[in-house]
């Protein structure tokens, strides 16, 4: 398996797509050319995201909105009144064709007011960042990946293997830190169905919902989407396409609805809604598709969820599948059909999908939605989640988002989060580890901090490598591969 390879940017300075102040959001950024799932899991439950190939990281204790990432455990989550409106509203749109009475955009009664709850008007990602001006370093990263998976281990330098000698198999990736993470292994699994039913059946034995006042059990979020039938006047289909795949299967679609929903929804400049930058955007991405034996049916990367309304595409959903997540990237639709509230039932179908894999793989058990800003009231609505999560921006474990949180951020908009003043980073990147950090030196050389020192004497950069070390922490920064060409 290929490393990691990443260019650092160091500390960026932008307009803010939360409060639209100029200059007032900091972050730290950062190229991918290729990255691992496995880092970029490690890397989000360190607070980074990424934009197409772009990976930022928020300075909350400086910018001006503070961003915490925010995740729901999809097997606890559970459905509110508001929830069930709005699956019912489909569920009877598809039956009967037919739109709700109300006020709002064809509500039920109680208005729309609700859709800004999960995806909502804005969506559960976050608004564009601004790209770097700089342009990445030109590197062969297929010469790169092909060097890597040809020596075990790259100290000293590594060079190209002699003509005639075998090389030596790659190491067997590790999972750093992050416990939640399915475990790679090659040990044979069983077919996803069986593992299905039998999860199904020892649910219905051992832990059956209880039942209502009326003697029934509470209907749960499968119960209402699986509700279709042939009768219906229209169908709606969910296909899943690798990102990979999107320029040569229905680019123009997307590219289409994606126009329309920036324009209308957002007001976005109409200059700048090209297929070039919708790409950059949505399409590209670091991440490639990985299929580990004991992974999901459709292995690991980044995909986007199609939804085909009698074979129109109204609505997108771009995620990333994680060995511990599905991480949502960005939610698009057709702002004609908003009587359907198409933000959160997209939001509620990515929860159903992630309970779908974790019938086959338990430990891919989460929903990450991006950032939660308090102090952004409009961005709140993400924290209205059952089963949701806030990341500790110092300490990186995960606390319940309770009152109690909200209101220590109604006090200050920067908050530690974690009460345990002795608590630490279990993944921190000390000085003593920056031996271990890896560089790639150019398309065909890599190798450790160490063995670099002794090539060049003195490193002009080791401020900065230290820097991205900390952020990204030691396992990441021990695995993934430094670009560093100066």
């Amino acid at each position: 398996m290929s490393m990691s390879i990443v260019q650092y940017y160091g500390s960026q300075l932008s307009k803010c797509g939360y409060c639209s102040g100029t200059n007032c959001s900091k972050s730290h950024g950062m190229h991918a050319y290729t990255m691992r799932c496995q880092d970029y899991q490690d890397l989000i439950d360190r607070g980074w995201r990424r934009c197409g190939n772009y990976c930022y990281k928020l300075r909350n204790e400086d910018t001006c909105c503070p961003c915490y990432t925010i995740k729901c455990d999809a097997l606890e989550f559970k459905l509110t009144k508001s929830n069930k409106r709005i699956l019912r509203r489909m569920s009877r749109y598809l039956r009967d064709g037919k739109r709700d009475s109300g006020p709002g955009n064809g509500g039920d009664g109680h208005g729309d007011a609700d859709d800004a709850t999960l995806h909502g008007e804005v969506n559960a990602s976050e608004p564009q960042p601004q790209l770097p001006d700089k342009s990445p370093a030109v590197i062969n990263v297929e010469q790169v990946a092909s060097l890597v998976e040809a020596h075990k281990k790259p100290n000293p330098v590594a060079k190209p293997t002699p003509a005639g000698a075998t090389a030596p198999s790659a190491p067997p990736p590790t999972l750093g830190t992050n416990k939640s993470a399915a475990p790679i292994s090659n040990a044979p699994r069983k077919k996803a169905k069986q593992m299905r039913l039998e999860r199904r059946q020892a649910k219905l034995g051992d832990s059956a919902p209880p039942p209502t006042k009326s003697g029934s059990q509470e209907k749960g979020l499968r119960d209402f989407i699986s509700s279709a039938s042939e009768t219906d006047k229209h169908k709606l289909k969910i296909t899943l396409v690798a990102s990979s795949d999107i320029e040569r299967t229905c680019a123009d679609e997307v590219l289409a609805l994606y126009r329309k929903y920036q324009l209308v929804v957002h007001n976005d400049n109409p200059a700048r809604l090209t297929l070039a930058s919708m790409q950059r955007f949505l399409v590209k991405s670091p991440l490639k598709n990985e299929k580990p034996s004991d992974g999901p049916e459709m292995g690991y990367g980044s995909f986007h969820q199609q939804y085909w309304l009698d074979d129109k595409l109204v609505a997108v959903g771009v995620i990333d599948i994680l060995p511990g997540s599905v991480s949502s990237v960005y939610f698009f639709y057709d702002p004609d059909y908003s009587f359907l509230s198409l933000g959160t039932y997209g939001s509620l179908r990515e929860i159903d999908f992630v309970q779908t894999i974790a019938e086959s793989v338990p430990s891919l058990k989460y929903y990450y939605m991006g950032f939660y800003i308090h102090s952004c009231p409009k961005m709140r609505y993400k924290g209205k989640l059952s089963a949701s999560y806030l990341l500790c921006p110092e300490t990186y474990v995960w606390l319940t988002l309770t009152d109690a949180i909200r209101s220590k951020l109604d006090e200050n908009k920067y908050q530690r989060l974690n009460p345990d003043d002795a608590a630490r980073d279990v993944n921190e990147f000390l000085i003593e580890h920056l031996d271990e950090v890896m560089l790639l030196l150019d398309s065909k050389t890599f190798t450790d901090y160490k063995q670099y020192l002794k090539i060049v004497g003195r490193d002009q950069e080791r401020d900065t490598i230290i820097e991205y070390s900390r952020l990204v922490g030691k396992d990441c920064a021990r695995r993934m591969l430094y670009v560093n060409m100066s």
